[in-house]
């Protein structure tokens, strides 16, 4: 029974009626249903193309804003107030395009920037090498982080980590000296409170 109607099937193709459905229908549709899915395949290959680029071109824009922002700290004691009032709100606004970039380790990216912006401020006051030598870690770290953002990011973490903890010292530091100072102070306030 198969048989017969496979038969039948191959008897109907072969056939002046089935050799006009084949080629007047059948053949034209798996045409323009290939054309489709190839026509698609390319479409998404360069919507893909398109996308990455605007992904690498936003990524270069933030990381030129940033370093931008650097060569203006690191002359940060020379600048005019208005000057400086502009260069703080461009820092930021870079910080936060860096941040949004679809990237691994922005956040961590734009904190590290962050950290190195304010020290070539500090820096700049004293007109040291330190800003300069800072400007370019800023530069050398971005570019390598746009480049390889995975490996720049656990080198930007370690950083942070270590900045972290030398700012705790410090701050225990400064605590300890608060302290000694209060106590200092408490005999002399006590006697001042005894005369009144």
């Amino acid at each position: 029974m198969l048989l017969e109607w496979w038969n039948a099937i191959v008897r109907w193709f072969n056939s002046d009626a089935g050799s006009t459905v084949t080629t007047g229908v059948i053949l034209p549709f798996v045409a323009i249903l290939a054309a489709g899915i190839i026509a698609g395949l390319i479409m998404r290959s360069s919507m893909k193309r398109f996308v990455a680029h605007q992904d690498r071109q936003a990524k270069a824009s933030a990381v030129a804003a940033l370093i931008a922002s650097g060569r203006k700290a690191a002359v940060w004691n020379a600048l005019s107030a208005q000057e400086k009032e502009h260069i703080e709100h461009q820092m930021s606004e870079a910080e936060v395009r860096v941040r949004l970039l679809p990237v691994s380790g922005a956040s961590v990216a734009a904190d590290w920037a962050a950290h190195q912006l304010a020290e070539m401020k500090r820096n700049s006051a004293s007109y040291s090498y330190q800003a300069e030598q800072n400007l370019a870690d800023l530069q050398n770290g971005l570019i390598a982080w746009q480049s390889k953002p995975g490996r720049a990011k656990k080198l930007f973490a370690d950083d942070l980590a270590a900045w972290k903890y030398e700012s705790a010292i410090g701050e225990d530091d400064l605590v300890a000296k608060q302290r000694e100072w209060a106590a200092a102070q408490e005999p002399s306030m006590a006697g001042a409170r005894a005369e009144a």
